[in-house]
């Protein structure tokens, strides 16, 4: 994603917008409890958006059930998110933020051996997340 697309807004910005949990989790690297999102379950087709500046990230299509408490996506849309580093709680993860905004969205976890085409887990907080159902993902085009 090119940076004339990024959003940039300054710490008093998001926490205007923002619920305090919302910042936490996504400003902040927070994660929220597992099972307790409102999209882990969720099953609808359609499009999750980051929670805090709403680009596309992952279609329902790409979301499975891992039984970890947190939507699951075996990949993200194209360009989405990004990957960075992350050796916080005494463990080498990867992290993954929204490309537009840099907010934190989870983790993704390799190897795990769910039968998904990329061996992939994002595991994604629900606070993270907005949702278009696959009506409104395609915009007014009626």
């Amino acid at each position: 994603m090119s940076k004339t697309n990024s959003v940039t807004k300054t710490n008093d910005e998001w926490r205007a917008i923002l619920s305090p949990e919302q910042f936490r989790v996504l400003r902040e690297r927070g994660t929220e409890a597992p099972g307790t999102g409102k999209y882990n379950k969720h099953a609808d087709e359609g499009v999750y958006n980051c929670g805090a500046c709403g680009a596309p990230l992952y279609k329902s299509s790409t979301k499975f059930d891992s039984g970890c408490g947190w939507p699951a996506f075996f990949d993200a849309i194209p360009d989405a998110v990004r990957q960075l580093e992350d050796n916080s709680g005494g463990m080498a993860r990867t992290e993954i933020v929204c490309s537009k905004c840099s907010s934190h969205l989870g983790h993704i976890f390799r190897g795990e051996g769910f039968r998904t085409p990329t061996n992939e887990r994002h595991c994604v907080n629900s606070i993270s997340l907005t949702f278009a159902d696959k009506d409104s993902a395609k915009g007014d085009s009626k």
